[in-house]
């Protein structure tokens, strides 16, 4: 039963009287019916959602004061009654005869060549010739040869939307919108790719992409891959010497990048940078519609000089496991791993997005990240095979602008990392904005926080929010949420569909919290590294299942909770997430260690209090003499 209110505790917070006793009657009159059944009714009428936060925090303490956490955590958003009718997921399970996510997850594991031919049917996947198979059933589990025979090129399933749909709505800094067609960026992408062709290219060859999310940058990507290049990403806010030592590990022909960055106000070089790292041959974006950029180093050339005139390109066909794009992730040694997204990674990308996101032909996804990051692909497949349009903003999301546009824009489905939503909390710089048109949030690349996540909810008049969590070398999630199910601030509620998992202690038994173990095979795991022995790193000294099979490591550490739920407690091992970029201590020491007078660090995540993102510390050891000062 929930305890009282005070109207005296919510005129304190911010109520005005008459605010304040029409609340607390609201929450006496519900009190006899289940806590999550009261919380439903109260966000979607009494408790306004103008409201200040932390009236809705004590409503919520209020009403799941006597919450038995065995059943699992406390929901702060239900799903409707049609949303089987109505969400992807929901149909599916319809079809298929499944009334709980649970057992279509075990379906879905059970039968994965029938789960994954269905997914690839409903995303309609482009083949140029079909598949003898989903597997072959020759091929290891650690390693499985998908879909066997066919032959595809995975960006054409990116136009697939009617050429008049938008594809890309972006904004100026201005705050002036401008929307590009299915039609116009499919032109666009054909043009990089006659570009690529005239300049030399051929198939195979590893071209970084060192780019803002931009149209331009969208269209060079699917350029590349449509060309049967192999896009190398690399962040664009990585210091030269790591620029060069990503270039060197794939064995980089040609650059694209940008002239300058501009953040918050301030223009950073970008293309010097780029030089710096001993570039070969560079394509240069400008910054802004004028085009101009500085001079450039001799061989290098302007976007639009590079750019074709012939808007049509016949998309260069491979086999399945051919490499579209080479991603980096954190590795123990110091040298980040080189981890091949092959044609296939991309299935999972966009099936995940249909099944756990929702996402519709028509939806507008936003979610600040960048090429040079997992989630600068996942998005560019998860909206585009999806018939969706991406939501490219391009400056810093950390202030009111970005709010304005997410409103503008009409985003329907809003990602982001949980320290972004500590920082708008903070600054209450998105409160008052009209996020009405939101369905969805997801996040994803650090641990959340569950007061942040509950005022992100808050932000939208309550939306669940997705958590999403996997990796690099998983092509999108192992553990994640759906529409079709309660949603608890920084919990999840579903192993990803057509994904299994086991958790496990130090010891390798089973384990209510410990390291989870990956159970293959699945579309978008990785089957190889280009520097590493795949074998090694995933497979060696991992105990089998119950059943026998394989298992791979991970390296993360989740705990279950009752109900089915999950909660993620950071890494297993010294890699750390901080604002959603997977790193490992040893790559932080190394660059720390070349500075004058530094003698020795280390490098650790702390968890807040709390709950939440990892904050970064390291301890020094200097030169003695080094002269210390404090600033700030």
């Amino acid at each position: 039963m929930t305890r009282g209110i005070s109207s005296t505790d919510l005129i304190r917070l911010g109520l005005s009287v008459v605010e304040a006793d029409g609340l607390a009657t609201a929450v006496a009159a519900l009190k006899e019916l289940p806590p999550s059944e009261q919380w439903r009714r109260l966000i979607a009428g009494p408790l306004s959602p103008g409201a200040p936060f932390p009236v809705h925090q004590l409503v919520r303490e209020c009403v799941y004061g006597a919450w038995d956490e065995a059943n699992g955590p406390r929901p702060a958003w239900m799903p409707e009654p049609d949303c089987r009718e109505t969400s992807n997921i929901g149909r599916m399970m319809s079809e298929l005869g499944f009334d709980d996510v649970r057992d279509f997850h075990r379906w879905s594991v059970r039968e994965r060549e029938a789960f994954w031919g269905s997914m690839i049917d409903r995303l309609g996947i482009f083949l140029r010739e079909p598949f003898r198979g989903i597997r072959d059933p020759a091929s290891r589990l650690e390693t499985p040869d998908w879909l066997p025979g066919a032959r595809l090129n995975i960006a054409e399933s990116c136009f697939q939307a009617d050429v008049d749909a938008p594809a890309v709505v972006t904004t100026d800094l201005g705050g002036n919108l401008a929307r590009f067609t299915y039609g116009e960026l499919a032109r666009l992408s054909a043009r990089v790719a006659n570009g690529l062709r005239d300049a030399g290219f051929v198939r195979g060859d590893p071209i970084a992409v060192i780019l803002p999310m931009t149209v331009e940058s969208v269209a060079t990507y699917l350029g590349v891959v449509l060309a049967g290049c192999v896009v190398v990403s690399i962040s664009d806010s990585f210091a030269a010497e790591e620029i060069a030592a990503r270039l060197s590990l794939t064995g980089v022909k040609g650059v694209f990048t940008q002239d300058m960055l501009i953040r918050m106000g301030r223009s950073i070089p970008l293309y010097p940078r780029v030089v710096e790292a001993g570039a070969p041959c560079v394509i240069v974006i400008g910054h802004d519609s004028s085009g101009s950029v500085a001079v450039l180093r001799e061989g290098d050339r302007t976007w639009r000089d590079f750019l074709s005139d012939d808007p049509v390109f016949d998309a260069v066909a491979a086999a399945p496991a051919a490499p579209t794009n080479y991603l980096f992730s954190s590795g123990t040694t110091g040298e980040p791993k080189v981890i091949p997204w092959s044609q296939t990674t991309p299935i999972k990308c966009a099936a995940d997005a249909w099944l756990h996101q929702d996402v519709h032909p028509g939806d507008v996804l936003a979610w600040p990240t960048n090429l040079g990051w997992m989630m600068g692909p996942w998005l560019i497949y998860a909206a585009l095979i999806n018939r969706a349009t991406l939501a490219l903003f391009p400056d810093a999301p950390t202030g009111r602008a970005f709010g304005q546009f997410v409103e503008k824009a009409g985003v329907t489905l809003l990602g982001l990392v949980p320290s972004l939503v500590r920082s708008w909390r903070a600054s209450g710089c998105m409160e008052g904005l009209d996020w009405s048109g939101i369905r969805v949030f997801s996040s994803t690349g650090e641990c959340s926080n569950a007061d942040d996540m509950l005022y992100l909810m808050w932000l939208a008049g309550y939306r669940p929010v997705i958590e999403y969590c996997g990796g690099t070398e998983i092509g999108g999630a192992y553990l994640t949420g759906t529409v079709v199910q309660p949603s608890a601030p920084a919990t999840f509620s579903t192993p990803a569909l057509g994904l299994d998992l086991d958790i496990v202690d130090e010891e390798g038994r089973p384990a209510r919290t410990g390291e989870v173990l990956l159970i293959p095979p699945s579309i978008g795991l990785s089957n190889e590294l280009l520097n590493a022995d795949h074998d090694r790193v995933y497979f060696d000294g991992v105990p089998p299942s119950v059943d026998g099979r394989p298992r791979r490591r991970h390296g993360d550490e989740i705990e279950k909770l009752g109900g089915g739920y999950f909660r993620h407690h950071g890494r297993a091992d010294d890699t750390m997430n901080l604002g959603g970029i997977k790193i490992s201590s040893v790559e932080i020491e190394r660059v720390l260690n070349r500075v004058a007078g530094v003698r020795e660090t280390a490098a650790v995540a702390v968890p807040p209090e709390g709950g939440g993102p990892d904050r970064l510390v390291v301890f020094l050891v200097v030169d003695p003499g080094i002269e210390r000062t404090r600033e700030g």
